[in-house]
């Protein structure tokens, strides 16, 4: 029984095939989407994409075009072809509004692009793009029951903007670059206030004013030491039993001492 069930699946697959070769140089167009259909419903997405590829010019206007756009547009999803995908869901969305698939589809469309963002430490053009797509997408169907999952969306590429702000503000201060850090810093915090590297941040601004200010001629040294105590301040009150406040405690120790010079 076993040999004979085995049999059967390979005259079905030698079967498959051979309709696929000949959907792909059949000229019948309805034959053809009855194949590519069938590719499509048994999850053979890449051989699918070819045929709704010969397809798609003629049949846009067609009664069984909405079918076949949302297949296609379904197949480079499925294949991670993020991009194309992106592409067709938002043609899918333009070109039937009134689809039942539409808000699937349009949310699709902006998680495609979510798909493109690089890791934060690499250029994050593609991230801002995947977040207007999905506020797009929020802001058109409030309602919708994909929201929960572009929100989510949402919140990791926004992580991602978010530790990539952190760390180029961080690499002033690593490279020693204290006047930019300090810069850097105030638009970080600025910029996302209930951040969880806020700690860190404040601790980094400190540290930036801080030797900036000891390093400073004495011309603006006052000056750049009063800056370092209310960065020092800043931290304490943000946290006051903060991880860095042995370091960061010695450091005001060093600031005190050099601006009772200014006193005398």
């Amino acid at each position: 029984m076993k040999k004979i069930v085995s049999l059967l699946i390979v005259i079905a697959l030698f079967c498959s095939c051979s309709d696929y070769q000949k959907a792909l140089k059949n000229e019948d167009v309805a034959a053809k989407f009855e194949i590519a259909t069938k590719m499509y419903e048994a999850g053979k997405y890449n051989k699918a994409i070819r045929l709704f590829e010969q397809l798609a010019p003629t049949y846009r206007g067609k009664p069984q075009a909405e079918k076949l756009f949302y297949m296609f547009s379904q197949s480079y999803y499925k294949t991670k072809q993020y991009y194309l995908a992106g592409y067709q869901f938002e043609s899918f969305v333009s070109g039937y509004p009134r689809s039942e698939k539409v808000q699937e589809a349009a949310f699709l469309g902006a998680y495609s692009y979510s798909k493109l963002a690089p890791v934060y430490s690499l250029d994050q053009t593609d991230t801002v793009k995947a977040l207007d797509k999905l506020q797009a997408f929020i802001d058109n169907y409030p309602n919708s029951e994909y929201i929960a999952q572009a929100n989510e969306a949402v919140k990791v590429l926004s992580g991602k903007l978010e530790k990539k702000a952190y760390e180029n503000a961080k690499g002033y201060n690593t490279i020693s670059d204290y006047k930019s850090a300090l810069i850097a810093f105030d638009n970080f915090i600025a910029d996302y206030p209930g951040t969880p590297f806020k700690e860190d941040a404040l601790f980094y601004k400190y540290d930036s004013a801080y030797q900036l200010a000891i390093n400073s001629i004495p011309q603006k040294m006052e000056e750049r030491l009063n800056v370092a105590k209310v960065a020092y301040n800043n931290l304490l009150k943000f946290k006051s039993d903060t991880k860095y406040k042995k370091q960061a405690d010695e450091m005001n120790a060093r600031v005190e001492t050099d601006l009772q010079k200014f006193t005398k």
